[in-house]
Parts: structure tokens; C-alpha cells; sequence
């Protein structure tokens, strides 16, 4: 629509740049075919001339519009056709390329002249010929003033069109940029999120497994016992593999697969407490309903980082563990009698371990709470909702 608009806009203005020379020619041949040059046609064809080249090369402005209705006066005596046709010109350009009240004096020169043309000169000096004379003139001003007017009208309303689609396509391509702006953005928080996510599961998988290797290989070097020392780091070096892998391809812990997160937790509480040899109990509370796949994820990996720091810093003798399942919430209880730690000389918490925990209860809407005193132990406690699966 828009582009069937400009078009016709375009063939308009064309229109009305060469209305003035077809006015004059229309009215220079049927002057000729009438017979109305009075045996001068030489003089009309040089006025004629003289009009065309003025309305061609005279800039715009006061002073092309004064020649232009001088000039229509002058071809107004070769014949009443220059103020039929030709005279129309005067109006258009006296509107167009005057301003003001200088408007209306073109226009009244203008239909002053064809008004004497049509009466054969001008207005006899009676009271009934002046008051003639001037009601045609009025008249005309009128008219040719009113449509103007509603010329002007349409045109503004045009220009408001044109402004207003130059800047619905400016702010289009604003938008396009700021579309590309947000996938890049988009797209380095997809790919900053996911190296996040990756550091927390080699931290919860690879990292943990490493060190309970570690740990029995030392161990086997301390006692006559090694073969299961060396077993032990062998199934942890399996199961660390099989996390890797899974948490690659983004899957939940193996665990949570085949039994539901109390039985999970359970075999995680009594590998970590035969693995390191400290005696480690878990406690359910409340009734146990499977919950969300991301909360119980959530939980489990809880539980195993906060093993690996009492195995890895506290140095505990005994480990509780504690799920409770409440009607809004699920609560995990992790309790040791270890070295502790002063929780406020730590930033944010803690290290990576408890940054990282922290942040993945965050995600689901939980919380965390740290208490710990060097000498006396360390409690962490996650709360999240109770979301139910499915």
C-alpha cells in the first residue's frame, strides 16, 4: 500500500511540473485555431515563448511569480484561451512558491486578469459593473484558496506519512541491532553458563573421584592391605569415568537412575564412609515422595560435596546426614565433628566446593546455611522446594 502510494505521489509531482507547459500550449493552439491573434500570431508565439522559458529557468520566488502573471496578462490580450488554461498556472504557483498574504496577491492578480478577459476588458465604471468585477474576483480566490487549503492538508498529512514510516524503519533497524545484540549476548551467556556448568560437575565428579583415588593409593601405601586399596581406587576411577561422560552429555548422576534419592544417598553415604574409614549415618525424615529430577540432582550433589570437604579438610570422626521431607520443602543436614573452619574469613562461604553448592541450590530456588568453629565441627544445611516429580 505504502509503495503503491509513493508512486502515485511521484506521477503527481510530475504531473504538476509540467501542467504550466501543457496549460500553454493548450492555450497557444487553440488561440491559433480560433483565429484569436488579430493577424499578430507572431506576437503570441513570442510571448508564449518568452512564458515557457521563464517558467523553465527563473528560480522560484517573488519574482518568478510576478513575471509569470505579467506574462499571463500580456498573453490574456492575444486571447481569452491563456486565461481558460494559462491563467491556472498563476494560481498554482502563486499558492506554491508565495508565503502569507502574498499568496492571496498572486492569486487576485491572477483572477483579476481572467475576470477582465472573459468581460472583454476591464469593468465599466458603474457601480453594477465594479461590484461585478469584484464579486468574480472574490469568487475565484475563494475557491482557489479553499482548494489549496485542502491541497496543504493532504500534503502535510503525506509529509507526516513519510516521516512517520522514515522512522518506523529507523527504529526497525534499531531493533535488528539490538536483536543481534541480544543473540551475541544471548549466546555468550548460553556459552558462559554452560562452562559454569561444566567446572561444577568435574568439581562434583572428576575432582572428588581424583582425590578418593588419591587417597586409597596413599593408603595402600601405608598398609599390608593395598590390594583393596587398589581395588577401591580402581571402582572409584570407573565410576568417576561414567560421571564424566554423563555430566558431558548433560544426565543426571548414575545414582539417581537406578534407585530414588533416600537409596541413593544411602549407597553415596556408605561408599564415602568405607572408603575413608569414618563412621557416616543417614537419617530420613518425613515421607519420602519422589521429587523433581533437578532438586533431587541438586540434593544428592549436595550431600557428596560436602562428604568430599569433611574427608578432604575436616578430618571427622563421624558424619550425619539428615533428609527430611516436609510439606514445602526438602531439608538436607550435613553434620561432622571435624577441624571446622571460621566461615567469615572465607569469602563468599567458601571456596569452590561451597560456591559451587551454593550456586546450585540458588538454582532451584534454595538456600544454604553454613555453621562452622574451628574445633567444633561443621553443619550445612539445603533447603529447597518441594517440588514434586512430574
Amino acid at each position: 500500500m505504502t509503495g503503491r502510494l509513493d508512486r502515485w505521489e511521484r506521477l503527481l509531482e510530475r504531473q504538476m511540473a509540467a501542467a504550466p507547459y501543457v496549460l500553454l500550449g493548450t492555450s497557444t493552439v487553440l488561440s491559433l485555431l480560433t483565429g484569436e491573434t488579430g493577424g499578430r500570431p507572431w506576437v503570441m508565439l513570442a510571448l508564449a515563448a518568452l512564458a515557457a522559458v521563464w517558467i523553465w529557468l527563473v528560480p522560484r520566488g517573488v519574482a518568478y511569480v510576478a513575471g509569470l502573471v505579467v506574462l499571463i496578462g500580456a498573453l490574456c490580450t492575444q486571447g481569452v484561451w491563456f486565461a481558460s488554461f494559462f491563467g491556472f498556472a498563476g494560481y498554482l504557483h502563486s499558492w506554491q512558491y508565495l508565503k502569507g498574504k502574498w499568496r492571496f496577491a498572486g492569486v487576485t492578480a491572477t483572477a483579476a486578469i481572467s475576470v477582465a478577459t472573459y468581460n472583454g476588458g476591464l469593468p465599466d465604471p458603474t457601480p453594477t459593473g465594479i461590484l461585478a468585477f469584484l464579486f468574480f474576483t472574490t469568487a475565484i480566490v475563494a475557491l482557489v484558496g479553499l482548494f489549496s487549503f485542502v491541497g496543504e492538508i493532504t500534503a502535510e498529512r503525506s509529509a507526516e506519512r513519510k516521516r512517520m514510516v522514515a522512522q518506523l524503519e529507523a527504529t526497525m533497524k534499531e531493533n535488528a541491532g539490538l536483536h543481534a545484540q541480544l543473540l551475541v549476548q544471548a549466546r555468550e551467556a548460553g556459552v558462559f553458563d554452560e562452562r559454569q556448568r561444566m567446572a561444577a560437575e568435574i568439581h562434583d565428579t572428576l575432582a572428588q573421584g581424583l582425590t578418593g583415588i588419591i587417597t586409597q593409593l596413599q593408603a595402600a601405601h601405608r598398609t599390608e592391605e593395598w590390594r583393596r586399596h587398589v581395588d577401591n581406587a580402581i571402582r572409584l576411577a570407573r565410576e568417576s569415568l561414567a560421571e564424566a561422560r554423563r555430566s558431558v552429555h548433560a544426565v543426571g548422576p548414575g545414582q539417581l537412575e537406578a534407585a530414588p534419592l533416600p537409596d541413593a544417598l544411602a549407597e553415596v553415604v556408605a561408599q564415602w564412609g568405607e572408603l575413608n574409614g569414618v563412621r557416616a549415618d543417614l537419617t530420613i525424615t518425613g515421607t519420602v515422595r519422589p521429587m523433581h529430577p533437578e532438586v533431587e540432582e541438586t540434593l544428592l550433589r549436595t550431600a557428596q560435596e560436602a562428604l568430599a570437604n569433611a574427608a578432604k579438610h575436616a578430618g571427622a570422626s563421624r558424619v550425619g546426614l539428615t533428609l527430611s521431607y516436609m510439606e514445602d520443602v526438602v531439608t538436607l543436614d550435613v553434620r561432622d565433628d571435624g577441624a571446622g573452619f571460621d566461615p567469615e574469613r572465607v569469602s563468599d562461604g567458601g571456596g569452590f566446593g561451597l560456591t559451587s553448592m551454593r550456586k546450585r541450590v540458588t538454582r532451584v530456588a534454595g538456600t544454604l546455611e553454613i555453621e562452622s568453629e574451628p574445633g567444633f565441627g561443621t553443619a550445612i544445611s539445603a533447603s529447597v522446594p518441594a517440588v514434586a516429580r512430574g
